[in-house]
């Protein structure tokens, strides 16, 4: 405990009075164990949220229809909610960002994985499977090979057909890649619409629309059964044993740098910039994160509640529990509580403005319609969230600074530092 229980009654002018000594201040090796308690309790729900997702994917290829994939769709949003808290444990944390692309890159090449409108395009420079269409094509050339794509097993995505050719953009695993395969290209642009595959994409036999819809079944499965096997891989890393915890407590004044590396990294060259305001600079749709299902404005809420998290030592859990304990936040108010306040505010002020987007893409249009050009009103919105995210980091640095953790060190984005970069 780090916060005493204990208090002492004096009798004051005969009226009891209760006194409650100071609280002392959690040591950094308390704070970065509560720091792990929370990551473990954050991917042991985005573990669950993905079972679930599995079961209901399994129950739609089971029986395609309009309301088993409407279910899988559902349950693909409700697995972002934790999933996204935890974001902000990458970059401080190795492990976290060597093992985060399997299951969150973006975005992708989606002509890797299957048929794309013609609108795509049939070849690109950089990427030489921008078109390889895997589930309709069982055979693929990888760096001049053929490969062997008769079986599309967990194995074969993760192994061979991950980030293929060293491009990133060949994204064939994770939660956007089911996304794809759930919800299609999002054809609409910045008009109002996110995907719209239909079931029977999925219909083995008589009725089955776009073809190979045995393969696409094939595929969708083992996305989903990859995607849950990762994730129990990541709570075993946050387990008492696990090596994302054991690299905290083995350095607790470097766990300090790493959370605040997160969070720092997170708001402003991640989230601010890569992801909101290069969007907003090009009014392209397909920089938002989401784009397949137009679900952006909640992940990006999400990231900024789990930035705000990490701070404070609280998570709100899927099933309504609740978690707090030593915070980075207890360490600041011991040494300057005006600056604990300050970041705080800020912090919730980034949250609150996130609640405005999401609102509004519940009620007026939707994120990819919010950055489109000419929308002055949506642009503001989004803008008011970026310019949140980027003052709450300056309050970052300072709490670096005040900690005595060294110089800070947070992801950049050209969109934010260097925005005529972004148009050559």
């Amino acid at each position: 405990m780090t916060r005493t229980t204990l208090f002492a009654l004096a009798l004051l002018g005969g009226a009891s009075t209760l006194v409650l000594p100071a609280q002392a201040a959690p040591t950094q090796a308390e704070v970065a164990s509560h720091y792990a308690d929370v990551a473990l309790a954050k991917y042991t729900d985005s573990l669950t949220t993905a079972g679930t997702l599995k079961d209901a994917i399994d129950a739609f290829l089971a029986q395609p229809s309009e309301e088993s994939l409407k279910a899988a769709r559902a349950a693909w949003i409700d697995a972002r909610v934790p999933y996204q808290q935890t974001e902000v444990y990458r970059f401080g944390n190795v492990i976290v960002d060597d093992w985060e692309g399997r299951v969150n890159a973006w975005p992708l090449d989606e002509g890797l994985i299957d048929y794309v409108d013609a609108s795509y395009g049939a070849e690109n420079d950089e990427n030489a499977l921008y078109t390889a269409n895997v589930i309709a094509n069982p055979s693929v050339i990888i760096n001049g090979e053929p490969v062997d794509a008769s079986v599309i097993t967990p194995d074969f995505l993760a192994d061979t057909l991950q980030e293929a050719g060293d491009v990133e953009a060949n994204v064939a695993t994770g939660y956007h890649a089911i996304e794809f395969l759930l919800w299609g290209q999002d054809l609409n642009g910045t008009g109002p619409g996110a995907g719209n595959r239909p079931y029977t994409d999925y219909v083995v036999g008589e009725g089955c629309s776009n073809g190979n819809c045995d393969r696409r079944a094939a595929y969708l499965k083992a996305a989903v059964d990859l995607l849950v096997a990762d994730l129990d891989e990541m709570v075993g890393n946050w387990e008492e044993a696990g090596a994302a915890r054991k690299a905290l407590a083995d350095d607790p004044k470097a766990a300090m740098v790493a959370i605040l590396t997160g969070m720092g990294s997170m708001s402003y060259g991640e989230l601010a910039g890569q992801r909101m305001k290069l969007g907003l600079l090009l009014h392209d749709p397909e920089e938002e994160h989401d784009c397949f299902s137009d679900n952006t404005a909640n992940s990006n809420l999400y990231d900024t509640v789990g930035i705000a998290d990490a701070y404070t030592g609280s998570y709100t859990r899927i099933d309504g529990s609740k978690l707090s304990g030593p915070s980075v936040s207890d360490l600041v108010a011991g040494k300057d509580a005006a600056l604990d306040e300050e970041l705080r505010a800020k912090l919730a002020g980034s949250v609150e403005l996130m609640h405005v987007m999401t609102k509004r893409s519940e009620t007026v249009e939707a994120y990819d319609q919010m950055i489109g050009e000419g929308n002055a009103e949506g642009n503001a919105v989004v803008q008011a969230a970026i310019d949140g995210l980027v003052d709450q980091t300056r309050s970052i640095e300072r709490v670096i600074a005040t900690l005595d953790l060294g110089t800070a060190a947070f992801e950049g984005s050209d969109s934010l530092d260097n925005p005529n970069a972004v148009f050559q």
